[in-house]
């Protein structure tokens, strides 16, 4: 099993910081949407790294289709065909209240977003008309002057992250892959997104085999006891702010703790933290992440996901691992 960790840090350090964390042996690299643009350290890494490198994820609705595809098709260049774009929807607040977009029916439009990505990239590729006309978006007009030309590397695949069933099974249907939402529990991805996995499969009349899915994982990592606390204070914080977000809700209901959701929603409201860290506790802790050393972590993660994934994306939430336990971790899932 492959391991892909988040490339952290900010834009103008994301060169070195890539070089460090290719240097412990992972097989990629991700960045996610977060205090920095999404693409920008990707395009410095690209330069400074082979390994892959992924969007995990680029925030789609707030973005044109024709801005995604060439931001993946310049990062598909620049990593000389490492690069894969990972999408994803977010949540109404945000949508509205952050980016200051529209808001419409999540998995309808991100069912849209990728098709027409695709289909640009596509027309781009084969240099067939573009004609792509959807209810969110239209693509009709591509004049020679703007288009790029085949990407000598090729078209970089289109990955669609997901947790519940309905976005799931649309990334089973229209993208390249799947890109496992981190908040889950082993109960919840074996019973509901593995099911709607090939729910989607079956619609769209592709095997299995063709399609990617990707785990992430949220790891508690040390080689001593203190380091391991030490890495589920932050582990702690980020599960009690996705288990305060009603999105989440479905992933409680399958462990039975559905009631703690409203709870550490109206926590959330107040600022109450100490409070809402207290909420987790090591069961849950251990069920909807993983703790242990790294040679723990990996045997965790293979016997988790290794009957259905072939690599795995790794969380550090809140701290950042020395790099001998990260190249631990990598060589013990290899």
């Amino acid at each position: 099993m492959l391991l892909d960790v988040q490339l952290d840090g900010r834009p103008d350090e994301a060169a070195q910081r890539a070089r460090d964390l290719a240097g412990t042996g992972v097989a990629g690299l991700f960045t996610f949407e977060g205090p920095h643009d999404v693409f920008l350290p990707l395009a410095s890494a690209a330069g400074a790294v082979e390994t892959d490198l992924m969007t995990n994820v680029a925030i789609a609705m707030p973005r044109s289709p024709l801005h995604l595809a060439h931001a993946a098709y310049d990062l598909q260049l620049l990593s000389r065909g490492r690069f894969r774009l990972g999408l994803g929807s977010q949540i109404r607040p945000h949508i509205e209240k952050r980016y200051g977009a529209r808001w419409s029916p999540p998995a309808a439009r991100m069912r849209e977003i990728v098709l027409a990505v695709k289909a640009i990239l596509g027309s781009w590729q084969d240099g067939t008309r573009l004609d792509f006309r959807g209810e969110h978006t239209q693509h009709t007009l591509m004049p020679p002057t703007f288009v790029p030309g085949p990407n000598p590397y090729g078209v970089a695949p289109v990955l669609l992250g997901a947790l519940g069933p309905v976005m799931t099974r649309t990334a089973a249907e229209v993208a390249d892959g799947l890109l496992v939402m981190p908040f889950h529990s082993e109960r919840h991805f074996r019973e509901r997104t593995l099911q709607a996995v090939e729910e989607g499969l079956a619609r769209s009349g592709r095997a299995r085999e063709s399609f990617a899915v990707l785990p992430q994982a949220i790891l508690a990592m040390g080689r001593t006891p203190a380091e391991q606390e030490a890495a589920a204070l932050g582990v702690r914080g980020l599960l009690a702010f996705y288990a305060s977000t009603p999105a989440y809700l479905p992933v409680l209901e399958v462990e039975g703790w559905a009631d703690l959701q409203p709870e550490l929603n109206a926590l959330s409201k107040t600022g109450d933290v100490a409070a809402m860290l207290a909420r987790v506790d090591d069961a849950m802790l251990e069920t909807l992440a993983v703790r242990g050393t790294p040679q723990e972590c990996a045997a965790e993660l293979r016997r988790r996901f290794g009957e259905h994934a072939t690599r795995v994306c790794g969380y550090f939430p809140g701290y950042r691992p020395p790099l001998d336990q990260v190249a631990a971790l990598a060589a013990s899932l290899r």
